[in-house]
């Protein structure tokens, strides 16, 4: 009886809920806004690949080759694509929001753009002139990207449907009636933007783009080198991503200290002969946890690549596979996507943890060799870093039970959304020698 209750609630409730969430304007705005973002991604990718190639005879021949900046040169594209994320997101999410309600979507679009950059300092350089922060343009700024774009958006749509606009004869072309329309509501959310903005100044924050860091900086430096602590960070690591905000870059941003120094106190005492005293460094979760990327999404991407059934998740599979194997996984993250999916939430997070539990225990019972203070590039391929970090074979098997329990985890939940998938791909047809015809 009480299995009927939960199958009941869940079917009756939670399901017809997560239903309407999937279909609300908002998360198809955000949705759809965030895949614009997918081609960029893939294309910095590959140039990063090629800049951070781990092999370092190759980095040593291509610096001879094409001098010492070669691998700054080759990342301008990664650069123009990876860092211009969060403006690809305010006007893809602005655009679709009011396209949805039927608002001129390029004015609305114009706004929110407007209004993002306003939240974001300038700086000034020796000669006075100002600059705009790059990194504030990318995924650190990708959290701000996304509320601009939503609630702005709707403040925007809500004046034009007031009439609070400047009507144009209809005479007037288009493109110039919508331009007027908009200058109304533009103004007022410039000025709601700043006044904000002006009070957040007036804080500790400094900043709108501190806000997220601020609260989080307290918590994140109480943890230290231990079991729980690595268990706290990566949560919010991954729980972070899901809303679209870099969790990575916020998490490090307070951890880095506290876990490079761990890794040169290892580094001390292998050159001192004596044993290596910590674990949870930054190699611990480059390396051990973060296989294929933030969420160790690399079992994921091999999954879509080579058991997909559904032509889309095949398609997305093999333009993911490869960035995955050097743990850049911004397209899988963005393109299947995983960024506000609830239907991956648990997995995303589930699997990294698995990975530091498993990993932590490994190196506590000696059983794997610890990190030896080696500071490998993050994007070197699992197996091949294990090795190198630990200099004893026993972290290539560690990782390599870490990519097989990623496997087993991630399988359920890419196995139901690859029959959802296909589904949707052959409509309501027998497949598999099974019914799929929805019974109403």
């Amino acid at each position: 009886m009480a299995d009927n209750k939960k199958g009941s609630f869940v079917q009756d409730k939670l399901v017809p809920l997560a239903g309407k969430l999937a279909s609300s304007r908002h998360l198809i705005a955000l949705r759809d806004g965030m895949t614009l973002a997918v081609p960029m991604i893939i294309i910095g990718s590959i140039f990063m690949i090629i800049a951070q190639f781990p092999i370092q005879g190759y980095l040593d021949f291509m610096a001879s080759v094409f001098g010492k900046n070669w691998a700054t040169v080759l990342q301008y594209p990664t650069n123009a694509s990876f860092h211009i994320m969060g403006l690809i997101a305010v006007v893809g999410i602005s655009f679709n929001l009011a396209k949805s309600y039927k608002v001129d979507p390029i004015s609305a679009a114009i706004v929110s753009l407007g209004a993002f950059i306003l939240t974001i300092p300038l700086k000034t350089d020796k000669a006075g002139a100002l600059w705009l922060p790059l990194t504030q343009l990318d995924s650190a700024g990708l959290f701000t990207a996304i509320i601009v774009g939503l609630f702005i958006t709707d403040f925007y749509v809500w004046m034009i449907h007031k009439n609070w606009t400047i009507k144009m004869p209809d005479t007037v072309p288009p493109a110039v009636s919508n331009s007027f329309a908009a200058l109304f509501p533009g103004l007022i959310v410039l000025f709601v933007v700043w006044i904000v903005r002006l009070g957040v100044e007036a804080t500790p924050m400094q900043s709108i783009p501190n806000i997220i860091s601020y609260f989080l900086a307290a918590p994140l430096g109480t943890l230290s080198n231990t079991l729980p602590g690595a268990l706290v960070a990566e949560f919010l690591v991954s729980f972070l991503w899901l809303f679209g905000i870099h969790g990575a870059n916020v998490v490090s941003g307070v951890m880095m200290p506290i876990w490079l120094t761990a890794l040169q106190q290892n580094q001390a005492a292998l050159a001192a002969g004596k044993a290596l005293p910590n674990i949870v460094t930054t190699s611990f979760f480059d390396l051990f946890v973060h296989m294929g990327g933030s969420g160790a999404t690399l079992g994921l991407a091999m999954l879509l690549a080579f058991a997909s059934k559904s032509k889309e998740l095949k398609t997305l599979g093999k333009l993911v596979a490869g960035p995955a194997i050097f743990n850049i996984n911004e397209p899988i993250v963005f393109g299947l996507p995983i960024v506000m999916n609830y239907k991956m939430a648990i997995p995303f997070i589930l699997t990294p943890l698995a990975n530091v539990v498993t990993t932590y225990i490994g190196m506590a019972t000696n059983l794997v060799a610890k990190p030896m203070g080696v500071y490998l590039p993050w994007t070197t391929p699992p197996i091949i870093s294990g090795f190198i970090a630990t200099g004893h074979i026993s972290g290539s098997v560690m990782q390599i039970i870490n990519i097989v329990i990623d496997f087993a985890i991630y399988y359920y939940f890419f196995k139901k959304m690859d029959r959802a998938k296909l589904k949707e791909e052959l409509g309501d047809v027998k497949i598999a020698g099974q019914d799929n015809t929805v019974k109403a």
